[in-house]
């Protein structure tokens, strides 16, 4: 449970406050016990006092006794009794003073007090009738208290299970940040955490319809768009050759490479599962990005040792075709090489440095703003989509004008 989370944050609270229950809990039974002693004690001296005063005048008499009872204490007359109690009772505490001695003693669950008076050498034993053990009295403090910790107890166990769905919405919401649209947070309850998971089941069902229709809407003008690039092609092929059959084919290519681009990026931005991992070789991969290009010249490619990667080969070609193909059309040497160490893919080439972070050529159709006609268009927009989906990023960095695209997190297959 995370220190900063609002069910560690509730359940510190109940914490301390149940600490406080027993502070308060033992504060209380020392008080309490304290209290009953000195009453006990107050009882005990009174009686003590009035027994001796007793004692000094006369012998213990029914009158006596009478005033006894409003002591709840009884005088014990059977001799066995009394031997029994002095020789196997438990001395509590015994106080002297000139005129006589009283001493408290325990003996079966009960509370004795023998007077003795020092001047008449009388004795009398009194058995306390009003004597409840503390044990017995403190069940009263306990059950208060065990109430409190209880009933506080059964607010945090509520509380907790109020709030519990806040985890499921995190989880379903951590869900969606990743793409996933198929998920549910979707409650009975009238309370407001019911609502907010009501509205983000609401919002996320809406945005799945948005989306479907817009793959739909995409679909079908994808269809729209190839079919009449594609009878511009046949048509172009009936046109006897010259420059313009030339330019018309390049222009057609380049129309379709573009809606292929277009539907690509498409696929791995809207839904994941397209993309189609396979086991292939750098070496091919490079190849095939290469082979994609309408102008290869002017590409050197640096392999030292050829191994195997696992990626989508159509997309991750297309990557590096974008990449290598930037580099072709802004150095000024017309050149770029292609480096491939152990874990990354450089593409280097000779050039102005870029004006803005990469992050800013990484947003679609970026241009540089002293030259309009200057901009990445789509390419590293597809290139830093392709790349993410396949757990690896792009970098980029200036040294000896020239500047370095770099693919890292290439992961070789053993």
């Amino acid at each position: 449970m995370k220190k900063s989370s609002i069910f560690f944050s509730i359940t510190l609270i109940f914490g301390i406050a149940i600490l406080g229950i027993v502070i308060a809990y033992l504060y209380m039974v020392k008080y309490d016990k304290q209290k009953y002693s000195h009453e006990l004690n107050e009882r005990y001296s009174i009686v003590s006092r009035v027994s001796l005063v007793k004692l000094l005048n006369s012998v213990v008499d029914e009158k006596f006794e009478k005033d006894l009872k409003i002591y709840k204490m009884q005088v014990i007359k059977d001799d066995k009794k009394i031997k029994d109690i002095l020789k196997n009772g438990e001395v509590l505490q015994s106080l002297g003073i000139r005129i006589g001695r009283s001493t408290i003693i325990y003996y079966q669950r009960g509370n004795y007090l023998l007077i003795e008076s020092a001047i008449q050498k009388r004795a009398v034993l009194l058995y306390d009738k009003g004597y409840i053990p503390y044990r017995n009295q403190i069940w009263t403090i306990r059950a208060i208290f065990g109430s409190l910790v209880l009933l506080i107890l059964g607010v945090y166990f509520w509380t907790i299970k109020k709030i519990k769905p806040i985890k499921k919405i995190k989880e379903e919401i951590d869900k969606f940040a990743k793409g996933d649209l198929n998920i549910s947070c979707e409650m009975k309850t009238d309370d407001e955490i019911a609502e907010v998971a009501n509205a983000f089941n609401f919002a996320v069902s809406e945005i799945k319809k948005l989306n479907n229709s817009r793959k739909l809407f995409l679909r079908n003008i994808m269809h729209e768009l190839k079919t009449p690039i594609t009878k511009g092609r046949i048509t172009v092929e009936m046109i006897e050759d010259g420059k313009q059959k030339e330019r018309l084919k390049s222009a057609f290519l380049k129309l379709e490479d573009l809606l292929n681009e277009f539907i690509s990026i498409e696929q791995i931005t809207v839904d994941s599962s397209f993309i189609k991992k396979e086991i292939v070789d750098i070496k091919s991969i490079i190849d095939i990005a290469i082979e994609q290009l309408m102008e290869s010249n002017g590409i050197n490619v640096f392999l030292k040792e050829n191994f195997e990667i696992k990626v989508d080969k159509k997309l991750f070609s297309l990557a590096l075709k974008n990449l290598i193909d930037n580099g072709l059309k802004y150095s000024t040497n017309s050149k770029v090489k292609v480096v491939v160490k152990d874990e990354a893919i450089e593409i280097v080439s000779e050039g102005e440095k870029l004006e803005h972070e990469l992050s800013y050529y990484t947003e679609p159709f970026t241009q540089d703003e002293k030259n309009s006609k200057k901009g990445f268009g789509l390419g590293l927009y597809i290139v830093d989509n392709i790349l993410k989906a396949h757990n690896m990023k792009l970098e980029y960095s200036f040294e000896d004008e020239k500047n370095i695209f770099v693919v890292e997190g290439i992961i070789k297959m053993i």
